[in-house]
């Protein structure tokens, strides 16, 4: 057992030492197995960081909330948008009845916006900003993540305060101690700033880019913007503890419904639009391109073996009088099988690394900001290793098994 693993070990020794001489002949061999690798763990790590936001985003924003409104998220151009145009906008009187029939929600609010308004302080201002007027419990169903100040009590309805978005304190103020508790304009009325927004970034799902925006309470609201024309009213409902979406959905249906006063034939004239559905149908895209990248990956791995085969002969063939001779003094065709297996492996564990150090260095110049966020898993990493191994040993096992199969006196008297 010992002499066998010194001799696994010199010649794990021998395969370094013919790295470093034989260069080029390496770069070239490796090459495809690097190029392999790269593609295959890149485009997983990607899909899978694009995955993590996307459930991250839905967090934030409430897998568990339904918004009702007046247009649905999903369509297509087939899509009926002159049933959907001749809907009624949700109104806020809406929310008090639906609070008293639909027992299965836990919160409501009412929100709508106005996009493209002004935020003065002195002589500094910010542009097209957008402003959203709330109701009381809106910071029960979105995670606010306030820095500085607090959320609007319940005798603020409409009181004129505001809670500033990250870029909005940044720019007008530069400094959270600063901007709490100052006076500013919006869309030309005067606010106090009670509260400020964490930076968060964009998300990957789209909805409220809270970064670019103030919040105001809705009565405050509706006295600077018209809720009716541009303001895309809706109600946002989070499910209670252990209560399933469909049936928050149902109760939301059926209480609609009858506000609506509408018969049991005619079709819904309001939309449930839920977040998990949008990044369900993403699911598809996600699978796309892992497969894409696969494909591509396999084939620079298919080449790259290949070359690790060719180099892999060739040193069978610059080494059959030493294979000849540890043959003659007793070396098993299962121990010089083994030494050229794991040569096969160690320049795919070399080429297999250098791919994903280029992935980590990519990550770590690219690697995303704020709002995309890309991490190399250990789960790519470990899988990239594996793959690494596995076509090391697909690659190596046929010169391994001639270079076992040499009968030793001819190996000794080749040149």
């Amino acid at each position: 057992m010992l002499a066998t693993i010194k001799i696994l070990w010199n010649s794990l020794k021998m395969a370094l030492l013919e790295l470093k001489v034989n260069k080029l002949r390496t770069f070239l061999s490796l090459l495809g197995i690097t190029i392999g690798i790269f593609c295959i763990v890149a485009v997983f790590t990607v899909t899978d960081s694009m995955e993590n936001n996307i459930r991250n985003d839905v967090q934030a924003l409430g897998s568990d909330v339904i918004y009702v409104q007046k247009w649905p998220w999903e369509g297509g151009p087939n899509a009926p948008w002159w049933k959907y145009r001749n809907r009624p906008e949700p109104q806020h009187k809406e929310l008090k009845t639906l609070q008293d029939k639909v027992q299965s929600a836990s919160a409501m609010a009412f929100a709508f916006s106005a996009y493209g308004k002004k935020v003065e302080h002195d002589d500094d201002y910010m542009d097209g900003v957008e402003v959203m007027a709330v109701s009381h419990d809106f910071d029960k169903i979105q995670q606010l993540q306030i820095v500085s100040g607090r959320y609007f009590s319940g005798s603020e309805e409409s009181a004129d305060v505001v809670i500033m978005g990250a870029n909005i304190w940044e720019g007008l103020f530069f400094s959270a101690d600063v901007a709490l508790g100052k006076e500013v304009r919006v869309a030309g009325r005067n606010c106090r700033v009670i509260g400020l927004l964490k930076k968060k970034g964009e998300s990957l799902l789209g909805g409220i880019n809270y970064d670019n925006s103030v919040i105001v309470p809705y009565g405050y609201g509706r006295t600077i913007m018209d809720e009716r024309r541009f303001g895309d009213p809706f109600i946002m409902v989070k499910a209670a503890p252990k209560i399933p979406m469909e049936q928050l959905k149902d109760d939301l249906r059926g209480a609609l419904r009858a506000m609506h006063r509408l018969r049991p034939r005619d079709d819904d004239d309001f939309s449930l639009n839920e977040i998990t559905a949008l990044s369900s149908s993403l699911d598809g895209l996600f699978a796309a391109l892992s497969i894409g990248g696969g494909v591509i990956g396999c084939f620079a791995l298919i080449v790259g073996g290949f070359g690790i085969a060719n180099i892999m002969f060739v040193t069978v063939k610059e080494r059959t009088n030493i294979i000849g001779l540890k043959k003659a003094i007793g070396a098993r065709r299962s121990v010089i099988l083994m030494e050229f297996l794991l040569e096969s492996i160690l320049l795919c564990l070399i080429g297999g690394t250098l791919g994903m150090l280029i992935v980590y260095l990519l990550i770590l110049a690219f690697g995303g900001g704020q709002s995309f966020t890309i991490s190399l898993s250990a789960g790519n990493v470990i899988f990239g290793v594996g793959t690494s191994v596995v076509v090391g040993v697909l690659a190596g096992f046929i010169p391994a098994f001639f270079a076992s199969k040499l009968d030793p006196v001819v190996a000794i008297r080749s040149n």
